[in-house]
């Protein structure tokens, strides 16, 4: 092992048995986190903040939808002296909800806030820096005095919170990072964590301690480095270890905003990490927190789970993102091949051309033609139920070992073996072979002839409640065996809610992916009965494992759009305009658009969108790409017009196909 890697503190109490990380409680008005507190459920209000009964009617609506604690947005002095009003009237109504004040660059508006509510939230990127995207080089004792006068000008704030008992939130954003910072760090997590670090620096020496830390990133990949980095850096310094806040910022609307945001706060969850949750969607705010609720719940008892042999040192790097290295195998695995999905067919019966449109294949009866979407599958398992037509489009079939025996085709069809089947088997394929084992079936013997046999794909996987963990520990006696087989991932669920099966996934699977493991994906459930509804979950589960590889950003199928959810600094219709967008704009294969509604979630919170579309004042809009300014105050009624302009002009525009009838 890399010396350099096992020396790395563990980040986590546990990478085998749940175990949640023991963190100081803090104070928030009546309500408590950290410590053996619950993992709190929160939200922000999107309602203009002098907009008092609004602001109030739509708390209580978050409140009656599970949210603990309510953030309300303060750019200025007014709003923050409205908070007053707004917290007067919800007590007035029987909410005693603690209210949380959200602060960009106005240090005054914080310090009257800390005096209102029970808690601040202050971006340590634009408190007392700027991001002007200059890169200034500077000396140890340039970089001192610039210190000096952040603590000159956060002091004054940490003060007002220790003498009214208010708490606060040092929340780190990826895309705001400041000047300084990134010219010392870099756009890195480390540079994420060192910039809360500063502020907390001040804090203990002025012995406040009633602080909770956010690393917050539209790419779940970057948040989840940077989240474990401050653990171990809390822990290196010897500072406190604060209750964490979990978030991926912009995470979008609909299946794709809760599948990104369940990769990223999931992945931390399952590792024991986090102390509340918020889910950025863009929708109205009310819809967060049934989400972070899924997310949440799933850990109640979780302790309970099957033991998973114990790891003594983390084979990887949990800081960095490195894809594990795997032979390849036909198009699976090597350093060339992007994850494949493969449809769990197995309860179905295949029968008509028709029924492959669930998972991105379509026949075309009219021009007899097959047509494949940016989502079809790659493979499909059909387990002892195959198909008896031609399949389009390079689609391959995978057969249960003994179906596979007895096909007539054995080149065009794949087996898929038991590990019993596989220790025992002769007559293998003479390209590629699956093979489905879970961690209780890896012994010796099969550790041996997966090295050995280098036409074979793992297929693991586990009943565990605990089972992202368990799969993690397949990864890492591979690793250790210096075994490099290409590995599917595969989860099947029961029947249950569709956002829970989604979170689920995209926790189980996505935190592995975030990791650097796996080579393909297979997302299913089982015991549906009726054909209509089998085909049905069969969609579900297709855009789920392909959202994953998505959010993971292993594998682009689609338009990504990095939009905030939407608050009182809100410029426009944040719901309504990115909808305008996205139909517009969704066949553009990998490009990532940022919708963000004023500009302090403008360049920076895009973080590496290609294109961004940014609230600068009431109906004007200014368009980014990348992080440059393109055009200013472009008004709303032509702005999408402009952006796909910007597009066109850059050579990535293409019309999008006619969809032809069936």
């Amino acid at each position: 092992m890399n010396p350099e890697i096992a020396s790395l503190k563990q980040y986590c109490n546990s990478l085998v048995a749940y175990n949640r990380r023991k963190s100081i409680e803090v104070t928030i008005g009546d309500l408590p986190m950290g410590g053996s507190n619950p993992i709190r459920i929160q939200s922000m209000t999107t309602v203009d903040t002098m907009d008092t009964l609004g602001s109030v009617e739509q708390t209580i609506r978050m409140v009656e939808a599970g949210c603990e604690y309510v953030r309300i947005t303060a750019p200025s002095l007014k709003e923050a002296q409205n908070l007053a009003e707004i917290k007067k009237e919800l007590r007035k109504r029987g909410y005693t909800v603690p209210l949380i004040a959200d602060i960009h660059f106005t240090p005054n508006a914080a310090e009257l806030a800390a005096r209102i509510v029970e808690k601040v939230r202050v971006n340590p990127g634009n408190y007392a820096d700027k991001k002007k995207f200059e890169v200034i080089e500077y000396t140890d004792e340039a970089y001192q005095a610039e210190l000096e006068r952040i603590r000159e000008k956060f002091s004054p704030l940490v003060k007002i919170c220790k003498e009214h008992g208010t708490a606060m939130r040092i929340g780190t954003n990826h895309g705001s990072l400041s000047d300084r910072i990134m010219s010392r760090y870099g756009d890195t997590p480390l540079g994420m964590v060192e910039s809360a670090l500063e502020f907390l620096r001040i804090c203990e020496d002025l012995q406040y301690y009633n602080i909770v830390l956010s690393m917050k990133a539209s790419n779940p990949q970057v948040m989840v480095q940077a989240y474990r980095l401050l653990v171990q850096k809390l822990d290196e310094e010897g500072l406190k270890p604060y209750p964490l806040h979990l978030g991926v910022t912009e995470a979008g609307d609909g299946e794709d905003g809760r599948i990104k945001s369940a990769v990223g706060i999931g992945t931390l969850l399952e590792d024991g990490l986090g102390d509340t949750v918020r889910v950025s969607l863009t929708e109205e705010p009310e819809a967060e927190a049934p989400v972070a609720k899924i997310l949440v719940d799933r850990y109640i008892n979780r302790e309970q789970h099957a033991p998973i042999a114990p790891l003594h040192e983390s084979p990887i790097n949990p800081f960095q993102y490195n894809k594990r290295q795997t032979r390849e195998v036909v198009n699976i695995g090597g350093a060339h091949h992007v994850p494949r999905v493969i449809a769990d067919l197995s309860e179905i019966d295949i029968n008509d051309y028709r029924d492959l449109k669930c998972i991105g294949h379509f026949y075309l009866p009219e021009p007899d033609k097959w047509r494949m979407n940016d989502q079809g599958v790659d493979y499909i398992y059909t387990g002892s139920k195959p198909v008896n037509f031609m399949l389009p489009n390079g689609l391959k079939e995978i057969r249960d070992y003994k179906q596979w025996l007895d096909a007539e085709d054995k080149i065009n069809k794949m087996p898929l073996l038991s590990a019993e089947e596989f220790n025992r088997a002769e007559d293998f394929h003479p390209d590629i072979n699956f093979v489905r084992f879970s961690i209780h079936e890896l012994n010796d013997d099969l550790l041996v002839k997966l090295k050995s046999v280098k036409t074979v794909v793992a297929v693991v996987y586990s009943n565990n409640t605990h089972a992202m963990a368990e799969l993690r520990r397949i990864f890492f006696m591979l690793l250790q065996q210096g075994i490099d087989v290409p590995v599917i991932i595969q989860r099947t669920y029961s029947l249950m809610p569709e956002d829970n099966l989604r979170i689920y996934a995209a926790t189980d699977a996505g935190g592995l992916f975030i990791d650097g493991f796996g080579d393909g994906i297979i997302t299913g459930v089982s015991g549906i009965r009726e054909k209509e509804e089998q085909l049905r979950w069969a969609e579900v589960c297709n855009k789920t494992s392909f959202g994953i590889l998505q959010a993971t950003r292993n594998r682009m199928s689609k338009t990504e759009y990095i939009s905030c959810p939407s608050c009182g600094r809100t410029l426009f219709d944040l719901q309504e305009t990115t909808a305008m967008i996205r139909k517009r704009t969704d066949h553009l294969k990998g490009v990532k658009i940022g919708i963000m509604g004023c500009i302090v979630n403008g360049p920076g919170e895009m973080a590496d969108a290609d294109y961004g579309y940014v609230g600068s004042g009431v109906g004007r809009i200014t368009l980014y790409r990348g992080k440059e300014v393109v055009k200013r105050n472009v008004p709303s009624a032509k702005a999408v017009d402009e952006l796909i302009e910007l597009i066109k002009e850059d050579g990535i525009w293409f019309q999008p196909e006619a969809v032809e009838n069936e």
